[in-house]
This record gives C-alpha cells, sequence and structure tokens, in this order.
C-alpha cells in the first residue's frame, strides 16, 4: 500500500517539479533566449566537444539567474499540479500547496541546478522524466514490491531485453534527441532517451531501468555515490555498477520511497540538509531528526551535544516527577484542610450562638426569679401599709395611705411589665437593660436573617425557648403542644391520615399472598408500631402504604383523608427511613442532614427557618457531640452504628414530614439511645405527624411509649389494630393472658411464632386469630381465607399419603420460573412508573432543578476533597503509566508512534474507566433513595459529571507531563493533549454506564477489557464498520494523524504509505475529535437512561 502512495505522489509531483525546470530557462530579458536556442548556436556534436557555441551555453546554464529563472517556473506550476494532487492524495496531504512547498521549494538553495545545468551542457529538459515515464515507472515498481523486488522497472522503450544502455543502469540517465519535442505533461508516449548516457546528477535520482532523472525533494541528500572496493557497492546507496563495463562509474541516488524500504536518500539524524546536496552536522544546543533541513534549537537546560538526533528532555519529566510528588504529598496530608478550616469558622460562631442563647435562657430565669421575690414582697408591703394607715381615722391621713400604696404600686408594676417585655424578647441583641422591654424593640424574623452569627443566634434562641417550654410542660402533654404554639411559632403541617381496607398484596407472576386482607387506619398524631414474627410481611406492609410495593398486584383501598388518590402523589411529604443505614459516609453528621433540608424542605422557606430545622433534629436525637463528624465508610472508621442509625433516621425527620414510616429504626441502638429516638419521635408526632415503625422487641418501656400496635401473623394477616392500652385486655378474651415479668409484645409474637402455646379458650386456634379479629371489627372474611384456614387443618390431620398426593399436584418448576422472571420485569416497570415525574398533591414547592443541582455540586465537591488521596493515587499511577510507556515504546518514524499511541489509548482508558467507576457505584443506593424522596436525578447526574471534568482536564495534563517528555513525538504537546482530552471525556461517560449498569466486580472487568478488545478489532479490522464502531480506533487515528502532519518533504511517500496501511486520512483529525466527544455524551446519555429506568436491589 506503500507503494500505492508512492506512486501518485511521484507521479504527479516530481513530474511536475521536473517540468518546471525544464520549460524554459531564459532570463526575463529582451530579446529572450531559451537555453535550447543557446545551446544550439554552437557547433559542438557530442559531450566532448568545444567550441564558441559550448562554452556560451554553459556560461548560460550555470548562470545563478537562470537557475533562479527555473525555480520561478517550478513554483509557477503549483496551482495546476496542486488540484491533481488534492484529489488523489487528499487522504495524507491536507495543505498541498504548502507540503509542495516544503517538497520542491529550492529558492533557499538553487546551487545543485545550476551545477546540473553546468554539467549536462545545458540539455537538462531532454534528461527530465515526463509524466508518461512518471506513471511507467511507479507502475513497474508497484508491480516489482508485491513480487518483493523493488529496485528496477518493467522492460520499455529505452530499457528492454533487446536495448540495454548505461542509461537503464540506476544513477545514470540519457538525453533525448535534439529532433525530438519532449512534452513533460505527456501522459501516454515515453520518448527514446538513448544519447549522450551519463551519471545522474546530484540532487536527483534516477531509478534503475529507466534513462531520466527525477529531483530528490527537501529533506534528502542526494550526492554522486563513490565506489566501495571492498564490496563492490556504490555507498551510500546499495546497488553495483554494472560488471565488464569499466567505463560506468557509480552514480547519484537510485530510488525514493518510503523509509521501511530504503531510506538511503534521507539527510541522516544529526545532520541537516539545507539543499539536496548538502549535508551539514547539528551544532550544540541543536537537534536535528532523520530528514531534517534544518536545525532545531533546544529546550534550555536540556542536554543536546553535536550531532543529536533528538534533545534529551527527560530532564523536564525528572523535574514534573519530583513537582507532581511533591504536589500528591500535599494533596494526601492536606486535603481535608480547607474543609476543616470552614468547619472550625463554622463551629466557632455556632457556639457563641448558643452560648449568646444560653445566657439568655439564664437570664430569662434569673428575672423570673426577681419577678416571683418582687411580686410576694409587693404583696406583703401592701398588707403592711394598709394595717398601719387604717388605724389613723383622719381622712388626709387616710387618702395618704392608698396614693403611697399607689406609687408603690406603680413601682411593681413598671417593674412587673419590664419583666414581661423581657419574657416577650429574651433574645434581643441590646444585652439585658431596660430598653430589652421596649416594644419597639423586635426580634427580626428568620427572612430577615442574613448573616451566619444572626441564624444561629435565632436558631438557638428558638430552641432554648423550646427547652424552656418542654420543661414546663414536661409531660408533653397536648396542652403543652398548645402553649408552645402561642409563643411559638410551629411549621403547620398538612394532616395525612392514611385509610385501607382489605388490601391484599400478591406477586403478579407467581400470585403468592404477601399481605392478606389488611384493615385499618393511619391518624396523625399517633405513633404507630408494627410488630410480627419473622415473614408475617411488616416491611411489605409499610412498604405499600409509602406506595413502594412494587411488582405486586394490590387489591382493595387506600384511602388519603378519605379520598381515592394516589400516595405517592405526597411523596414530598412522605418520610420513609430504610432498613439499612443509607447515608453518605464522607459527609459530617451535620452536612448529611443539612443537604437533605435544603433539598426538601420548600423552596420559600428562608436559610434562618431551615437551620432551626436541623438544630432542632440535631438537638432532639442527642447528636451535638457528633455532628462535625464523619458518618465514616467500610474503610475509614466514622461515628458508632448506634449514632449512624440516627442519622438516618434524621435525614427524614429534617424534612419535616407529614408521614414518616420507619423501617426497624431501633435495630441496633441501647435502650437509652432508644428511648431517645422516640422521644423524638414523639415530639414529632405531637406535631400532628403521622408515624408508623416496625419494631423487634421493644422494652416495656419502649412498648408503652406507642400509640397503637398492629400485629401481623405469617401470611400478612392482621391479628391485632388499635390502641396499646386495649391489645391486652382483647387477648385476654380470647384466653391469652400474658404471665407476669413478661413483655406483651414479645409473648404474643412467640405465640405466632408457634414457640408458645397458650390455653385458648375452646373453639380458638392461633391460626383463627386473623379471623377473629376480622369477625370482632365486623370485617367481611374472604373466602379464600376461610378455605386455606380449612385446608391447612385438613392438611394437618391428613396422613402422609395424602400430603404427597398434594405434593405431586404442584406447580412445575418450569412455571415457578417463569413466574419469578414475570415479577422481575414487573417490578423494574413499577419502579419506573413509582419515580417518574406524577402529580404532586402535596402543595410542597421544593427547590428546582438547577437549584438542586447546586447543592449537589456542592455536596460533590465536598466528597471530591475528602477523596483527595484517592484521586491522588490515580495521578501516581498516570505518571508512573506516562514513565514507562513514554520510555519504553519510544516513537518510530516508520509508523509515527502508532505502537506508543496504541499503549497510551490502552492505558488511559483502563486508569479512567476505573477512576470513573467510583463516582456513581458507591453512591447507587444513595441515589435510589433519595430519588424516591422527589429530588431530581438530572441535577444529581450533571453535578457527578461536573465535577468529574476537572478530572477530565487534569489527568490528560498529568499523563503527557511523563509520556511526552520521555517520548519525544514530533507532534506538540498541545495537539496530543487535545486528543487525550477528548479520549478521557469519552471514556469517562462509558465509565459511568459500566458504574451504573453492572455491579461494581463487572463493572471492573469489563473496564479493563474493553479497551484492549477495541484496540485490537480496530488496528486489526481495518477499514470495516466493526473499527468504526470501535473509539480506539479515532483517537489512535487522531494521535497519528497529529504526529504525521510534522512530517513533510521527503516524508511524503513514507507519510502517505503509513495512512492508506492504516486506512487513515489526515483530513479527519477535527472528525476523531469529534467522535470521541459524540461517544463521551452518547455514553453519558445511556448511562443517565440507565440510572432512571434500571434499579437493583
Amino acid at each position: 500500500m506503500a507503494w500505492v502512495a508512492a506512486m501518485h505522489l511521484l507521479l504527479l509531483s516530481s513530474a511536475a517539479a521536473a517540468a518546471r525546470a525544464s520549460i524554459t530557462f531564459a532570463v526575463d530579458m529582451s530579446p529572450r533566449l531559451s537555453l535550447e536556442e543557446a545551446a544550439t548556436t554552437g557547433d559542438y556534436d557530442d559531450v566532448s566537444g568545444g567550441g564558441e557555441g559550448d562554452k556560451g551555453a554553459q556560461l548560460i546554464a550555470g548562470s545563478p539567474i537562470v537557475a533562479g529563472a527555473m525555480n520561478n517556473r517550478l513554483k509557477a506550476l503549483t496551482s495546476s499540479f496542486a488540484r491533481s494532487i488534492g484529489k488523489q492524495l487528499d487522504y495524507c496531504i491536507k495543505d498541498t500547496e504548502t507540503e509542495w512547498n516544503k517538497a520542491f521549494d529550492f529558492s533557499k538553495d538553487t546551487s545543485f541546478l545550476t551545477n546540473c545545468m553546468k554539467e549536462t551542457k545545458g540539455d537538462l529538459q531532454q534528461r527530465i522524466c515526463t509524466a508518461a515515464e512518471m506513471r511507467f515507472y511507479f507502475e513497474s515498481l508497484l508491480d516489482s514490491g508485491d513480487n518483493g523486488e523493488t529496485n528496477y522497472v518493467r522492460p520499455n522503450l529505452n530499457c528492454n531485453f533487446s536495448s540495454w544502455i548505461d542509461g537503464c543502469e540506476p544513477g545514470w540517465a540519457c538525453r533525448a534527441g535534439d529532433d525530438q519535442k519532449i512534452d513533460l505533461q505527456n501522459a501516454k508516449d515515453i520518448p527514446y532517451r538513448a544519447l549522450k548516457c551519463q551519471s545522474c546528477c546530484p540532487g536527483f535520482f534516477c531509478p534503475h531501468g529507466l534513462t531520466c532523472m527525477i529531483p530528490c525533494p527537501l529533506g534528502a541528500y542526494c550526492p554522486r555515490s563513490d565506489l566501495n572496493v571492498s564490496t563492490g557497492i556504490c555507498d551510500p546507496y546499495n546497488y553495483q555498477p554494472p560488471p565488464g563495463n569499466p567505463n560506468h562509474t557509480c552514480g547519484a541516488a537510485d530510488i525514493w520511497a518510503d523509509v521501511v524500504t530504503t531510506d538511503d536518500i534521507f539527510c541522516p539524524p544529526g545532520f541537516y540538509c539545507p539543499s539536496t546536496i548538502q549535508k551539514l552536522p547539528c551544532s550544540s544546543g541543536y537537534y536535528c531528526r532523520k530528514g531534517s533541513t534544518s536545525q532545531t534549537r533546544c529546550y534550555k537546560k536540556s542536554s543536546c551535544p553535536p550531532n543529536s538526533a533528538t534533545q534529551d528532555i527527560t530532564i523536564f519529566g525528572a523535574l514534573l516527577v519530583v513537582a507532581s510528588c511533591l504536589v500528591l504529598l500535599i494533596i494526601y496530608n492536606f486535603s481535608g484542610q480547607i474543609l476543616t478550616n470552614r468547619e472550625k469558622k463554622q463551629a466557632k460562631s455556632r457556639e457563641a450562638a448558643a452560648r449568646h442563647a444560653r445566657e439568655t435562657a439564664q437570664a430569662r430565669e434569673r428575672w423570673k426569679s426577681a419577678k416571683d421575690v418582687a411580686k410576694k414582697a409587693g404583696v406583703g408591703l401592701q398588707s403592711q401599709l394598709s394595717r398601719t394607715f387604717s388605724r389613723n381615722k383622719k381622712s388626709g391621713q387616710a387618702q395618704a395611705g392608698p396614693s403611697k400604696v399607689g406609687d408603690a404600686g406603680g413601682k411593681k408594676n413598671n417593674l412587673t411589665d419590664m419583666m414581661r417585655s423581657l419574657e416577650d424578647n429574651p433574645d434581643s441583641d441590646e444585652g439585658f437593660n431596660v430598653e430589652v422591654g421596649d416594644k419597639a424593640l423586635k426580634k427580626p424574623t428568620g427572612k430577615q436573617m442574613h448573616t451566619r452569627s444572626q441564624i444561629f443566634k435565632y436558631a438557638y434562641g428558638q430552641i432554648e425557648k423550646e427547652k424552656a417550654m418542654q420543661q414546663e410542660n414536661h409531660n408533653m402533654t397536648f396542652s403543652g403542644v398548645i402553649s408552645m404554639a402561642k409563643d411559638h411559632d410551629v411549621t403547620a403541617r398538612p394532616a395525612i391520615e392514611i385509610a385501607f381496607k382489605d388490601l391484599t398484596l400478591s406477586l403478579k407472576g407467581s400470585k403468592k399472598k404477601l399481605l392478606w386482607s389488611v384493615s385499618g387506619r393511619l391518624s396523625p398524631g399517633r405513633v404507630a408500631a408494627v410488630m410480627g414474627p419473622s415473614g408475617a410481611g411488616k416491611t411489605t406492609f409499610l412498604s405499600a402504604i409509602a406506595g413502594k410495593a412494587t411488582g405486586c398486584e394490590t387489591s382493595g383501598l387506600v384511602l388519603i383523608n378519605g379520598k381515592i388518590e394516589p400516595i405517592r402523589g405526597y411523596k414530598r411529604i412522605i418520610g420513609f427511613v430504610p432498613q439499612d443505614d443509607i447515608v453518605h459516609g464522607n459527609l459530617t453528621v451535620e452536612e448529611n442532614l443539612w443537604f437533605n433540608a435544603r433539598c426538601r424542605l420548600s423552596a420559600d422557606m428562608s436559610k434562618a427557618d431551615k437551620v432551626l430545622v436541623v438544630e432542632r433534629v440535631i438537638e432532639s436525637l442527642g447528636l451535638q457531640a457528633i455532628r462535625d463528624s464523619l458518618v465514616g465508610t467500610v474503610e475509614q472508621r466514622g461515628i458508632s452504628g448506634g449514632q449512624r442509625k440516627r442519622v438516618n433516621v434524621g435525614l427524614e425527620m429534617v424534612m419535616e414530614p407529614s408521614v414518616l414510616i420507619l423501617d426497624e429504626p431501633t435495630s441496633g441502638l441501647d435502650s437509652a439511645s432508644s428511648l431517645l429516638l422516640l422521644r423524638a419521635l414523639r415530639r414529632e408526632a405531637l406535631e400532628g405527624v403521622n408515624i408508623s415503625m416496625v419494631v423487634h422487641q421493644p422494652s416495656y418501656t419502649l412498648y408503652r411509649m406507642f400509640d397503637d400496635l398492629i400485629l401481623l401473623a405469617k401470611g400478612g394477616m392482621t391479628v391485632y389494630h388499635g390502641p396499646v392500652k386495649k391489645v391486652e385486655e382483647y387477648f385476654a378474651g380470647l384466653g391469652i393472658v400474658v404471665p407476669e415479668r413478661v413483655n406483651p409484645p414479645d409473648y404474643y409474637i412467640d405465640i405466632l411464632e408457634g414457640i408458645v402455646k397458650p390455653n385458648l379458650n375452646p373453639g380458638v386456634s392461633v391460626k383463627d386469630l386473623p379471623i377473629r379479629w376480622m369477625v370482632h371489627n365486623g370485617y367481611d372474611v374472604p373466602r379464600d381465607m376461610l378455605q386455606s384456614n380449612s385446608d391447612s387443618e385438613s392438611s394437618s390431620r391428613g396422613s402422609i399419603g395424602h400430603a404427597s398426593s398434594h405434593d405431586d399436584a404442584g406447580p412445575s418448576i418450569v412455571s415457578v420460573l417463569f413466574g419469578n422472571v414475570k415479577d422481575i420485569l414487573v417490578q423494574k416497570k413499577d419502579e419506573y412508573d413509582y419515580n417518574k415525574t406524577s402529580q404532586d398533591l402535596s402543595n410542597r414547592n421544593t427547590p428546582g432543578i438547577l437549584r438542586q443541582y447546586r447543592y449537589f455540586l456542592g455536596r460533590c465537591g465536598k466528597q471530591r476533597l475528602r477523596e483527595a488521596r484517592i484521586q491522588g493515587v490515580d495521578y501516581l499511577i498516570l505518571c508512573l503509566a506516562g514513565i514507562c510507556l513514554g520510555t519504553l515504546a519510544k516513537v518510530s518514524d516508520e509508523t509515527f508512534g502508532a505502537l506508543g499511541y496504541t499503549y497510551t489509548v490502552i492505558a488511559v482508558s483502563l486508569l479512567c474507566k476505573i477512576g470513573a467507576l467510583r463516582s456513581f457505584t458507591l453512591d447507587k443506593i444513595n441515589y435510589w433513595r433519595e430519588r424516591a424522596s422527589g429530588m431530581s436525578s438530572l441535577a444529581y447526574f450533571m453535578s457527578k459529571d461536573t465535577i468529574d471534568h476537572f478530572n477530565t482536564i487534569v489527568k490528560p495534563i498529568v499523563y503527557l507531563s511523563m509520556f511526552y517528555f520521555f517520548n519525544n513525538p514530533r507532534s506538540s504537546i498541545w495537539e496530543n493533549y487535545v486528543v487525550l482530552l477528548a479520549l478521557v471525556y469519552c471514556v469517562t461517560g462509558i465509565g459511568y454506564t459500566f458504574a451504573i449498569f453492572f455491579q461494581p466486580s463487572s463493572a471492573q472487568l469489563w473496564s479493563a477489557l474493553l479497551p484492549v478488545v477495541l484496540t485490537l478489532i480496530a488496528t486489526q479490522q481495518k477499514n470495516t464498520i466493526f473499527a468504526d464502531l470501535c473509539y480506539t480506533k479515532w483517537a489512535l487515528e487522531a494521535f497519528v494523524i497529529a504526529n504525521a502532519q510534522n512530517y513533510s518533504g521527503v516524508w511524503l511517500i513514507t507519510r502517505c504509505g503509513s495512512l492508506v496501511r492504516s486506512g487513515y486520512n489526515i483530513e479527519h483529525e477535527l472528525l476523531c475529535i469529534g467522535v470521541l466527544i459524540a461517544n463521551g455524551i452518547v455514553f453519558r446519555c445511556v448511562a443517565f437512561f440507565c440510572m432512571v429506568t434500571f434499579q437493583k436491589h
């Protein structure tokens, strides 16, 4: 394929250059004299003849003015030949005129033309190859190249089996007769050249089997060769003079091909060739690559001794390695310092506000005590004055007493008013003085708060006031809450009552019942405990109430405030605490709570009020001591398990829900922590929140704190649903009496589990308890429930033979498997339907996508800062990869560094995909919880991607800082950076898709295998649709093109041959970048679609 490129290139370019060189050599003067006329002015007959005509011809031919005129004629034909070249070689030549000038613009040094005209005595035009000869030469070269021989052409008019003259030998050429009119643009007829054969001029090459000359391109060194006596080879070329002809000397160059075939005419490395006949050594401080026409100055501090082929810039790589290590060391040790300093400042402001609020509360208590003392003293003074002045019977004296009493009373009233005003406004920033009671000094509202200090003072002042109210109403009665509401504005929450009748859930495929005819009511302001043995459907019941029971057929009625409405329409004001503690481990306790409050509270609520809500939750859950502590992950220890459980509950409490559903919130907590949590939930219930929770083995103290109990039996059937105070009375009526010192819920669960067999009333069995409850409340008992109960009793009394017959009649394995698959598919559909946008009935205006994007962006930024050590390790691995690949895979001029770039594509793809997996793999469960609560999936995804743009920009710099200075390609560092930037953007999107769609282990495996497999396809299956679908093909092509553009002049054939072998096109540089970026965008869209569609549990 390289010879195809060479044929196209030289057939047009070299023939054109030769044509330009021989059209005319006359100086632009009057009268004009052509070289041909000048040469024939004398009467010489052969090359050795002499006379006045010869001398005139040599004088004109050797003139530099004539050589300059010849070069101008060469450049005059550039545009016409450029069009034809551009059509046939557009895959390897972008700007034909520029490339043409780089290869055949001899205006800087025309000495080789002057010398050749002198040597040929003015008949240069008769010796230049025509277009037909060039075509014939390269066609023969192509055919012989396929046969493995590339040093001669097919027989032709001048060189054949019957006629083989000296001009047919390599490095020699002949002239045409004077009677022949040579048309250099004639591409059909080969002229007859057999006269005055001589060695080819320096600066030209004469192919083996043709009798004409072709000028060597710039960057070539084409001197006349010398015979090596010991080898018989014409050095520096690899051909021999014909044996038996001692008069045949060594000629000039014989072939111009790609560097793989022969590099005889290439200017050697360490030298530069300003013209095709001049070779100069490279000076100190400069370097000269192979095929150079000038010296290139080395960077400062780089090592460039004389005759350097490349500049040694590994010192810059070493310095960058040291600098990178220092930066990584700083990141590793001080990554959290920025956030730590910020947290310390915030903590100081918060502590000052809390101290101010405590001092305010204490001062208020002192004033209240003083008021009580003054009141008692005033009453005593009034009684004493009354007794004293009542003895005086004079009217004046009788009237004096009341006036003084009135004065004293006035003083008392004034002091009382002052104390009352202090009580009304105890949190004034003016301090505790007389002016505190001034009604004009109103404390600003939450919306008027702007500074951090004001916000914290407002929040802690409110909290201290609520503490005082709680102290006065220690039992937290409803009247106490009303008293608090009068003195403090409690946020009004919409009350939601959930009623359900004959609620039945069964899997859509297998028809297995999970809940069976459950009826009841969950009222606002009450705390309901859901209990039962394992497998009773407790979590399923709460999921059904929250609208999260996916993949099931639901029958019965669920009423919201007496109306048939979808519960998912209220998801913005429904809090669901999962059984697992799904909390961001790389955030602090306060950051977790504050983020949920900002995203889920009303957008109209001021920041100060949101801070107040968060501080209330922290205070009520007892999280003050750990508010600035990281929650912790598997690798990094954080808070304890019980504290993590309370944070998990707090995430739902900060959004001020109307319905709060908790799945085993007390599991893993000690009795004190459980009591603290339940007291916080009781306070929420007193504000009108409808609370339901699954509880396992509560203590008797916790059990008595619940308002209602829902007791489920196995199979999802209700055994009891009512007030806790009446549960023992109900079961006593069935003959189930709780023994002394036994916790009632534990005793009931043991009965339902079959561990304890109680003495029931006659006609009552444990399996009848659900039916007994339905009959007790007047519910209709389904027939299938009665039938199932009777079947179970008959099966227990039946024989083993009957049992085996029933087993034979059971469903087949295929039907069960099909039902399970159907359940999974239906569950995926229901999950998507639940999470997609639906009508909002909660009337809460939460922040929009843009504001949530800003919140997500801040959170993700904090997480990345705390993961800076992991990022530093990624950068270190990239540095090491750049050093290894840059050192081992040196740039090869034959392939333009394709090998090193292939390794680069594989290594960067692998490392960047592995890094991108962490963006979504670790937070997948957190996303599912946040999405179910109504947060924006688009804001979440875009924030992750935006933060990862930092790595997209920095990772190419980190890699190139090592690879470029150790590999030293000809392309600029900016060209490599642009390609690498597009590559990292592309593979990051692929990593997102793997992280979301696959499990972590599978995602890592795919990330490791995919770049290797795609690179093999791209390099082995060239010019196929499969290769075009591989992003590695476009990345590798962009790298190679960026490097190949810097090879010109003598490298044109090598460039075209290499590109045509690889199937690349030099015009596709921007296309490659665009395809990589488009792949990144497409894979991000696919990842987002998978994120919102597929959900694995």
